[in-house]
């Protein structure tokens, strides 16, 4: 059943891999650990509490750094969720850009944002990820961390029940989840990413000194990602 429902959401050419956006500060500690880990599973001291810059974490001796939360105005949360239960929730996920524009997005975004700083991405063949982490997978119908310029404007809350279980795609409906796969704006997976290398198809950075020894075969410029 969630095999069929994965080759769905992966079935158009532009929704082959996953991408997933991290500071090149960050590579040689995934490619040490092998896996992705969320926020929450290294940061356990700021457990909802709001990350007003990024912050460097020493995790069993490799350091990792984790981005800010965006301030996001109060009026854009869904009256039954706490700011707080939504950083605490969202910080128990990795995440994953669905497509790569929407991943050229975050890069732009962060370049302009700080552009001193070195930024790589990863890329994953979206069915094996999917299917390997698939009890643990949710989707979005919107970027859940952003911070919309214009709330008023904006046509949703952001709640818990944005993010929707796998095992529940095409079966929830509303306006809130995403019902279809071009309505798939983000993908989390709960907790961390194990033995990542074996899905990991190419890695994105500045510069190929950036990139752990394991990974210099699928290393590419990241101006590629930029030019696509």
């Amino acid at each position: 059943m969630l095999d069929g429902i994965i080759m769905k959401i992966t079935k158009s050419e532009n929704r082959k891999s996953l991408f997933h956006f991290t500071r090149s500060d960050n590579l040689h500690a995934i490619a040490h650990f092998d896996a992705l880990f969320a926020a929450g599973r290294i940061d356990h001291a700021s457990r909802g509490n709001r990350r007003t810059s990024r912050k460097k974490i020493d995790h069993l001796g490799m350091n990792i750094i984790l981005n800010s939360h965006l301030r996001i105005a109060e009026s854009m949360f869904d009256p039954e969720t706490t700011q707080e239960q939504f950083r605490a929730y969202i910080d128990q996920h990795v995440f994953f850009w669905p497509t790569l524009r929407y991943c050229q997005e975050m890069l732009a975004m962060y370049t302009r944002r700080e552009p001193d700083e070195s930024f790589a991405i990863l890329e994953f063949d979206a069915f094996r990820l999917l299917l390997e982490n698939a009890d643990n997978v949710y989707l979005s119908k919107y970027d859940s961390g952003s911070s919309p310029r214009f709330p008023a404007r904006c046509s949703y809350k952001k709640s818990l029940g944005m993010f929707l279980p796998l095992q529940a795609f095409e079966s929830a409906a509303g306006s809130l989840v995403p019902t279809k796969p071009s309505e798939i704006k983000e993908i989390l997976i709960q907790n961390e990413i194990a033995h990542l290398s074996r899905n990991l198809t190419s890695v994105y950075v500045p510069n190929a000194e950036e990139v752990p020894e394991r990974w210099r075969e699928i290393a590419k410029s990241i101006e590629a990602i930029r030019r696509t």
